[in-house]
This record gives C-alpha cells, structure tokens and sequence, in this order.
C-alpha cells in the first residue's frame, strides 16, 4: 500500500527506511518462516500480537515446517521465496535453537525488503556474501511485547511485535542500535573439475524432489554439451528432462527448478524413497565425451 503523507505547515515529517520524506511505501505484508510446526499455538500467538499493532497487515505463511532447529534449511525456504514479494515486505523468520542466551535479536534491510529474526547465521546465509543495507540489534524494548520477554519465546515477545511495528513505518534506526555485521554461515559449494561437479542434496520437498546445490549456470558451463551420469544414493541417471511430465511416469530424470538448482526427480514419485536419498548426500555428475 502507499499512504501519502502531506504535513501541515510547521509540522515534523515522520522519517522511515521504507520512504520519502512525504510517502511511505510498504507492501502492508508480513511472512513468516518458522520451525514451529501446526500442532501447538505457537504461530497463533504470534499472529495475535502482529494483529494486535496491525490489525491491517495481510499475513502469508512461507511455511512453519522447518525442520526443527535446522537454521540452513529456514535459510533456504525463504531465500528461494523472499524475491517472489514486492519491496516494502516484512519477513519474519524464527528458526531460533539459541533462544534465551545471548546471541542477538536482529533486522536488516536487504534489497528493499525487511528481514526480522535470531542472529544465529540464518540471514548470512540469505543475502550470502552481498552487503545489507543496514543492520540493527533489536535492542529497544518499547518495541517488545514485554521488557522482559519469555527466555523461550522470543518469537511472540521480541520477534513478532518489532516486525509489527515495521510494518507500521517504524524505521530500523529507531527499533534497534546499528551493527556493523551478522553471523556468518556458509553454503557448502559444489566442486568442480573438467570431467564433473560433486555437490549435495540441500533440500527434499514435500514431493519427494531432492534439490541439489548444483546451480544451471554451474552445470551448464561444465557439461558444455557432453553426454552426462548423474550418481546418487542408490541411483545412475543420464537424463535431463524440462518437464517432470517430460519422462513416463515412474522414471527418473534430473531438471532444473524454478529457482535453477538442479533437482533429482522421478514423476509421480518420490525420488527421496525410492533412491534413497536425504538431506545432505552427495551427488556426482560425471560427463564424459562419448556415450558409453
């Protein structure tokens, strides 16, 4: 949304990172990426404290199945998602195992957009290696749902409320004290030679999909046209498909997905069971100048 603000005469503009000295463009959105699954009331509450400063923010769930305490996983959901939001969004994410001791409570802006959550190497590893436009340690306990918060719930107490009260306009220099950096968390990188790349399962979806970490643009520059093998778990596959409907049903193939990793795939199925493949097993592409 965008609310133009015309100040009165004498009057003081309020100043925000989200505009102008006269208008404030938010998206009036507000995701949320979590570890705390469906079954208790953990997202509840902290939608009910979001509602409660913003009762007129729209709410989109990213997903609440994060692997639990699995901050590389919450990573990577939201940086294949956060792009698809316009600028001006709020992402909160909490994948928080250190919560309660003291690893900081931090916002940044990155790419336009806000991002509210643990400085426990999550969004190092979403902006991986590029600048923030800022950073601040959500220290301002008037932002907070209480001064003194629960040692084992900052997403209701801390979390939720600051992103609240950013959707509102609050700036970043005002709810928090900069910083000058963030933990840092790497992405494990695929490694290369002329005859192959080796990499690894990052993510197994709901489909049974395993995404590797073998970029199009990697695989490509290193194939440059050469027949392939594709070995994984218990698996060898020398296809590449554009389609997962591209291949009958039951066959495996590999393609690239809409966010260009390349993905194990079998259509209608699930390639995670019947290859055995899970989270963190290698994955060799060995290309080779005649078929054999």
């Amino acid at each position: 949304m965008i609310v133009s603000l015309i100040p009165e005469p004498n009057q003081e503009t309020p100043q925000s990172e989200f505009y102008n000295p006269y208008v404030i463009t938010t998206s009036g959105i507000l995701t949320l990426t979590t570890d705390y699954g469906m079954q208790d009331g953990y997202v509840a509450a902290m939608k009910g404290v979001i509602l409660e400063i913003n009762s007129d923010i729209r709410i989109v769930d990213i997903s609440h199945q994060i692997s639990p305490q699995d901050v590389m996983e919450g990573a990577f959901i939201l940086r294949n998602t956060a792009s698809n939001f316009p600028e001006g969004t709020v992402h909160l994410a909490v994948v928080d195992p250190g919560v309660g001791t003291d690893r900081k409570a931090i916002a940044l802006k990155y790419k336009g957009q806000i991002f509210v959550g643990p400085d426990n190497g999550l969004f190092s590893l979403l902006i991986s290696g590029s600048d923030a436009e800022l950073i601040v340690e959500l220290d301002k306990t008037q932002f907070w749902n209480s001064p003194t918060p629960s040692s084992t719930f900052h997403g209701r107490d801390v979390f939720a409320p600051v992103a609240a009260h950013l959707t509102t306009g609050l700036s970043l220099s005002t709810a928090g004290t900069p910083l000058s950096n963030i933990k840092t968390m790497h992405w494990a990188l695929p490694m290369t030679d002329d005859q192959g790349i080796q990499g690894w399962v990052v993510h197994v979806d709901r489909f049974g999909n395993c995404i590797t970490n073998i970029t199009k643009e990697l695989f490509e520059k290193t194939q440059s046209g050469r027949p392939f093998k594709c070995y994984a778990g218990n698996t060898i596959i020398d296809q590449m498909s554009g389609t997962y409907g591209s291949v009958d049903r039951g066959d495996a193939t590999l393609l690239f997905n809409s966010s260009e990793f390349v993905e194990i795939a079998i259509y209608r199925g699930s390639a995670s069971q019947l290859f055995d493949i899970r989270k963190g097993n290698p994955v060799n592409l060995v290309f080779t100048d005649h078929k054999s």
